[in-house]
């Protein structure tokens, strides 16, 4: 009976052991987690923040060369993004370009591509340039359905993005450009989706616009992951 005691003793230390090896592997791995996590979260808030002002940065000079060629038009001053209404570059329900909307788009376009690109620290973290149509949300005389009025203005606002884009590939912007201005250019329809309301009512001559809008790539966080592992 001793013996058998003994032998159980044995056992429960050798069980101990175990225990307490399991414990230390499960305290290890949470340590290495949480500093892959912080270390994660650290570079992924750096590279954003880098981005971000990166983009900010070209923003700014957008906004000043086209207000030193004179040219009105109302810029993001954090994204960018550039909104021009439909009365200076369209007819009334027609989505081919006036001669101003040409004259206008003449003058803008150079001056925002090559900002843009000229900018060797962004342009290889743009997904894409997006040009953006938005109608208004006032209905088609006869449409009386509701889903109709709005596959209509969605025409209506793709044709015009489509009419903007198109134009672009026309304008006097350094085309060394071109190759990856045709990789990244992309053209949506948003109907009346988006108006601009003023005092909670819609603005229906600014919701009636073309945008060009610079899309800059997320950060993986996975790839974040990766690389802050490599420095434990």
């Amino acid at each position: 009976m001793a013996l058998l005691g003994k032998k159980n003793t044995s056992q429960e230390g050798d069980n101990n052991i175990f225990w307490t090896t399991m414990a230390d592997l499960l305290l290890g791995l949470a340590i290495i987690f949480m500093t892959l996590f912080v270390l994660a979260m650290t570079g992924f808030t750096q590279q954003t923040l880098e981005r971000k002002k990166e983009q900010i940065e070209v923003s700014k000079e957008l906004i000043e060369n086209l207000k030193k060629a004179n040219i009105e038009a109302q810029v993001d001053p954090i994204s960018g993004d550039i909104k021009i209404s439909d009365l200076e570059l369209f007819e009334v329900s027609s989505y081919n370009l006036s001669p101003k909307g040409k004259a206008y788009l003449d003058k803008l376009v150079p001056i925002y591509i090559n900002t843009i690109f000229s900018k060797k620290e962004l342009i290889n973290e743009i997904d894409n340039i997006v040009i953006q149509g938005h109608t208004d949300s006032q209905s088609y005389a006869g449409i009386k359905n509701q889903d109709q009025q709005y596959m209509k203005n969605m025409t209506l606002s793709l044709q015009r993005a489509n009419s903007v884009a198109d134009y672009i590939f026309q304008t006097d912007y350094d085309k060394k450009y071109n190759e990856k201005l045709k990789k990244i250019l992309v053209v949506e329809g948003k109907s009346y989706s988006d108006p601009i309301l003023i005092n909670g009512k819609e603005d229906y001559n600014k919701s009636r616009r073309v945008e060009m809008r610079l899309k800059v790539k997320n950060l993986d966080i996975t790839e974040v992951l990766f690389h802050g592992a490599q420095h434990l």
